[in-house]
């Protein structure tokens, strides 16, 4: 029987186990409005994912101290959280495959950019923090994709080599990090386009969702067992 513990998913959260990038921006608009800053939605969408609040903040608000950071953060995920509640579910098929990997015994983690309370308003809220043995966040690493510290940081939990991790994401930053961290990339297509998605060089899929992947068809085709990778 094959042993697949020693192959990995690693799961960007935002935009990939769940469809809620437009939520976010939505909660951007609303705090650049209430700041008086003007923003064009899909260019600051495709700008700033994968990214953490204490890289976006100071860009947008230039020079201002770190209590202030603060603030217009929690002011910001909390529109987003408010926003979002009325439609958190998980991506179609997501937690069919998730299943499916954790019964096989590959390994998962989840990567995001996001705080601690978002990710535990997702993985919590929507009871799937059962699937993973690790979590990476925004408190763990002090940038964010497209630096590929959150993945290695990821693969380092779980014991797994980085070149033998696949990660599943939705940002071209985090499909960059992913090249970073030697690691092949699954596309899904909540916020770029799968053209767009199979341009970035780490991308080997790129998908509407998680309905129709098989685990065991990934790791057999991207991080085959053999005596280099074990």
């Amino acid at each position: 029987m094959i042993d697949f513990s020693s192959r990995a998913f690693i799961f960007d959260m935002d935009g990939t186990l769940v469809d809620n990038m437009h939520v976010h921006t939505a909660a951007w608009r609303i705090l650049l409005e209430e700041n008086g800053v003007a923003m064009d939605e899909h260019k600051f969408l495709v700008a700033t994912a994968g990214r953490t609040n204490r890289e976006i903040i100071p860009e947008v608000f230039l020079n201002i101290p770190d209590e202030r950071i603060t603030e217009l953060a929690e002011r910001k995920e909390s529109l987003y959280r408010e926003g979002f509640l009325p439609h958190r579910k998980p991506i179609s098929g997501v937690i069919d495959f998730l299943a499916k990997a954790k019964k096989l015994g590959i390994r998962m983690a989840v990567a995001t950019a996001a705080s601690n309370a978002n990710m535990e308003y997702i993985l919590d809220g929507l009871d799937i923090r059962q699937y993973f043995q690790a979590v990476t966040t925004a408190t763990d690493v002090t940038t964010g994709k497209p630096d590929p510290a959150m993945f290695l940081v990821s693969a380092e939990k779980l014991g797994v080599k980085p070149e033998n991790c696949v990660v599943f994401e939705d940002a071209l930053g985090g499909f960059e990090a992913a090249r970073r961290a030697n690691m092949k990339a699954i596309g899904i297509a909540t916020v770029n386009s799968i053209d767009d998605i199979m341009k970035a060089e780490a991308v080997v899929e790129a998908h509407l969702d998680f309905e129709g992947l098989d685990p065991r068809e990934i790791v057999e085709r991207y991080v085959p067992f053999s005596d280099n990778n074990e």
